[in-house]
C-alpha cells in the first residue's frame, strides 16, 4: 500500500521535563494491534529513591541508524521518510546485536518471539496522516508531534535538539529532545 499522507514537516517532540510518569504513553502503545500489544515506549525513573522525576525512552529514529548497520540479516531498515522500522520477522534472527549497538538503548529483544522491536512511530497512524498514538494521550505534552513552528511557539524559552554527541561519535536523529534555548547539541558522557 503505498503511502499518500506522510506529511514530512511534522515531526516528533520529547520535552523530558514535563514527563508526569502517569504510563498514558505505554498504554496508548501497547493498545496498537502492530505491537502485538507491548508498548514500544518506555516510562523510567531517573532516580527512583531520591526523586519521582521520570523519562521517556521512545526510538529517536538516526539519520544513521547504528542498530540498522549492524543487522547482519539485513532485517531493520530506514525508509524515505526517515522512520527506523522494528525487525522484519522474516529476516530478524534475534541477534540482539541491534539491542547492544543503539546509543539510546531502545531496541528490546522480546525472547518469547526471537525477535526485536522497537517504536516504529506508529507508521500505521503517521503514513495515514494522524499523530503516534502516546503524542495523543500525553496529558503534559512531554511528547509532542507536530511541526517545529508549533513547538517553537508552544515553547518560547525551549529549542528542539537532534544532535547528541557520544564521546567522539556524533548522532543526527529526527526526534528532537526539547532542551535550554541556545543548546545545540546535547553531549552524553
Amino acid at each position: 500500500m503505498p503511502v499518500t499522507d506522510y506529511h514530512q514537516e511534522m515531526a516528533f517532540f520529547v520535552d523530558m521535563q514535563r514527563c508526569i510518569g502517569c504510563h498514558a504513553c505505554e498504554m496508548a502503545c501497547a493498545e496498537c494491534e502492530t505491537n502485538g500489544q507491548e508498548s514500544m515506549i518506555h516510562v523510567n525513573y531517573v532516580n527512583r529513591a531520591e526523586s519521582v522525576q521520570t523519562t521517556v525512552q521512545v526510538c529517536m529514529h538516526c539519520e544513521d541508524p547504528a542498530c540498522a548497520n549492524v543487522c547482519p540479516a539485513d532485517a531493520i531498515h530506514k525508509d524515505e521518510f526517515g522512520v527506523v522500522h522494528s525487525a522484519n520477522t522474516s529476516r530478524c534472527i534475534g541477534c540482539s546485536n541491534c539491542v547492544l549497538a543503539c546509543p539510546f538503548g531502545v531496541p528490546k529483544k522480546m525472547e518469547e518471539a526471537e525477535l526485536m522491536m522497537k517504536c516504529n512511530m506508529c507508521y500505521d497512524r503517521t503514513s495515514a496522516g494522524k499523530k503516534p498514538m502516546c503524542a495523543t494521550v500525553c496529558p503534559s505534552q512531554a511528547l509532542f508531534y507536530g511541526t517545529r513552528e508549533e513547538i517553537e511557539r508552544m515553547r518560547p524559552d525551549s529549542v528542539p535538539v537532534n544532535s547528541f554527541k557520544f564521546g567522539k561519535e556524533e548522532v543526527n536523529t529526527k526526534v528532537s529532545i526539547m532542551m535550554p534555548k541556545g543548546t545545540h547539541q546535547l553531549i552524553v558522557g
